[in-house]
């Protein structure tokens, strides 16, 4: 029998893991700055320093420009996605059930209504996006309005709701700026870096710590962009696991949001509009499938099976 689950304290577990990874991820960033920083400065003075003050400032550097470019995607994100995605506002007349639903939904968490919207596609999928709690979007597909009784449909727009609630379309476009700003950074320091006369220059002063420092950034460069990817993959897989559980503390009924994914992971498919830039954000991938066999490095949603699983062990 699958162990039981506190959906409580996974959601307190699950909050702090998210920080701890976007530390993490930052620390990364930092990181590269300082050693690109550090072998510019023996460029240009012909020894490669181990304490660099350009290393210094270069961290600090990417710090600030992770910093700022967040802030400008948390302010324009969400609307940029709507506009990718195709979604249509719509009122209560031309989809009264839907709107019922999130209104509950609503009333239930204790989150502003949001907007709501319909994709106009006869894939099952949803998402949510919104810049702060009170600002938020829902957008469900036509074919899932379609296809999924009223159970199975409140179990969807509680799931997206919670997105909402937890702020994980914040949390993810944070973390998606920082991974593609250390993926930049590192594909143009192996570009650009001359590593041969960084490498003559180290060895003609003697000093075996620039040398070192050369392999360490070579590696770093290498390996960062897929550790920062891998730390994204993560933090999306434990935000949906969260707003599973969450859903179900809203509806206080994981029946229905069982029977949705089940419905969902066969009926899943791309559609236009949806890219692997925003493939993250819905309730089912719908650019891949990912199965329990799925590499890490590759999921941004967990195994369905998986997903089920603990929803039918909640609270239990």
């Amino acid at each position: 029998m699958a162990a039981t689950t506190d959906f409580v304290a996974a959601q307190k577990q699950n909050r702090r893991n998210t920080m701890v990874l976007l530390a993490g991820l930052t620390a990364l960033a930092a990181l590269v700055g300082y050693l690109i920083g550090a072998l510019l400065e023996g460029e240009a003075s012909g020894a490669l320093p181990l304490v660099s003050s350009a290393g210094l400032f270069a961290a600090a550097l990417m710090g600030a420009v992770s910093v700022g470019w967040s802030a400008i995607s948390l302010a324009m994100g969400d609307k940029m996605v709507l506009a990718m995605s195709g979604a249509k506002e719509i009122d209560k007349a031309v989809a009264p059930q839907l709107y019922n639903v999130v209104e509950e939904i609503s009333i239930a968490s204790g989150v502003p209504m949001p907007k709501v919207m319909v994709l106009e596609t006869e894939a099952l999928n949803a998402f949510a996006t919104g810049n702060r709690v009170g600002n938020g979007t829902i957008a469900v597909t036509r074919g899932l309005l379609d296809t999924l009784s009223r159970d199975e449909l409140q179990g969807v727009v509680a799931h997206e709701m919670a997105h909402l609630a937890n702020l994980d379309t914040r949390y993810m476009v944070v973390v998606g700026v920082t991974v593609g700003l250390i993926a930049l950074v590192c594909d143009m320091a192996l570009r650009t870096l001359n590593w041969g006369s960084v490498q003559r220059r180290s060895d003609s002063k003697g000093s075996s710590g620039g040398g070192i420092l050369v392999v360490v950034l070579l590696v770093v460069a290498i390996l960062a962009p897929l550790a920062a990817k891998a730390v994204q993959m993560a933090v999306s897989r434990q935000r949906e696991y969260l707003a599973d559980a969450t859903s179900v503390q809203f509806t206080r009924n994981p029946t229905g949001l069982i029977s949705a994914l089940g419905k969902l992971a066969e009926k899943a498919a791309p559609f236009p509009g949806v890219s692997r830039a925003t493939q993250h954000l819905f309730i089912v991938n719908p650019v891949q499938t990912f199965t329990a066999k799925t590499p890490a490095l590759l999921a941004t949603h967990p195994d369905i099976e998986d997903r089920i699983a603990r929803l039918r062990n909640l609270g239990r």
